[in-house]
């Protein structure tokens, strides 16, 4: 698969540059790891933590992100024990662990979710700028049972091409749309997992309209996860009654004085 299909030039500018340097790194790193790619595939397996979880909580799963950084928030390197944080949110009622691998604009790192998810115990997803199949091999192999594909990175052949891979290794993909014409890209195709992002790629608002307003064309079929500025136990139940399973919660969490305390809030 060629990763140069991975990118249109028409991407938000933040999302443009962060797409550049994970090639870049990407570029970096080929040379050793290119034996990852020979490792058997299998098919995804029936009984996938990940959407088992989802599955037994459904329409309360909170998955509790990790992450060290972002463009908006700067760095939150030493505000907080990732791997103490982490088995919090397996204590406090996390339906599941997410991760932010991406490591020169958000810190993370594979190795973090690793020990994450060691650490909770908790199916997690690595989320990342996938450009290159390397990457879910990564995941893989770091322990995730699912993969973040933001389908504005990609040609509506290349998502389901990266979506297969994923598969392959018994991942499952949550797609994460922003809009119509992230949602025209799925069409004619089964998806198990897809997530509205209720940030703006371009100015970083968030806004939970958004994800109501675009509830209504996702696939019937698939676990429906509302991302971003979910702060209150309200905003999960106006999201719920509007037909969402599950809710990526980052920034409330990270940043909160009592995490645990934020978490079982979300979680009741």
């Amino acid at each position: 698969m060629n990763a140069a299909a991975a990118a249109p030039a028409q991407l938000p500018d933040i999302l443009r540059q962060i797409v550049i340097q994970r090639r870049q790194r990407l570029a970096e790193a080929v040379d050793q790891t290119l034996e990852l790619r020979d490792e058997p595939r299998r098919q995804t397996p029936a009984n996938n933590r990940f959407l088992g979880a989802l599955a037994a909580h459904r329409g309360r799963a909170v998955i509790a992100e990790i992450k060290l950084g972002s463009p908006r928030l700067g760095s939150l390197v030493g505000r907080f024990d990732p791997r103490e944080q982490a088995r919090l949110y397996a204590q406090h009622g996390a339906a599941a662990l997410s991760v932010v691998v991406e490591p020169d604009f958000f810190r993370g790192s594979y190795e973090l979710l690793a020990s994450c998810q060691a650490a909770s115990g908790l199916p997690a997803i690595a989320k990342d700028f996938v450009v290159d199949p390397l990457q879910i091999d990564w995941a893989k192999r770091a322990g995730a049972s699912a993969v973040l594909l933001i389908a504005a990175l990609y040609s509506r052949q290349t998502l389901r091409d990266f979506a297969d891979e994923a598969r392959g290794l018994g991942l499952v993909p949550l797609i994460e749309v922003h809009g119509a014409a992230d949602l025209d890209k799925l069409a004619g195709a089964e998806w198990e997992l897809v997530g509205v992002n209720n940030r703006d790629l371009h100015t970083f608002a968030v806004d939970l309209s958004h994800s109501l307003s675009q509830v209504a064309g996702l696939p019937a079929s698939a676990f429906k996860v509302s991302e971003s500025g979910l702060r209150t136990a309200a905003d999960l139940e106006r999201l719920r009654a509007a037909g969402f399973d599950a809710f990526l919660v980052g920034e409330s969490l990270v940043t909160a004085a009592d995490p645990a305390a934020k978490l079982r809030e979300l979680c009741a």
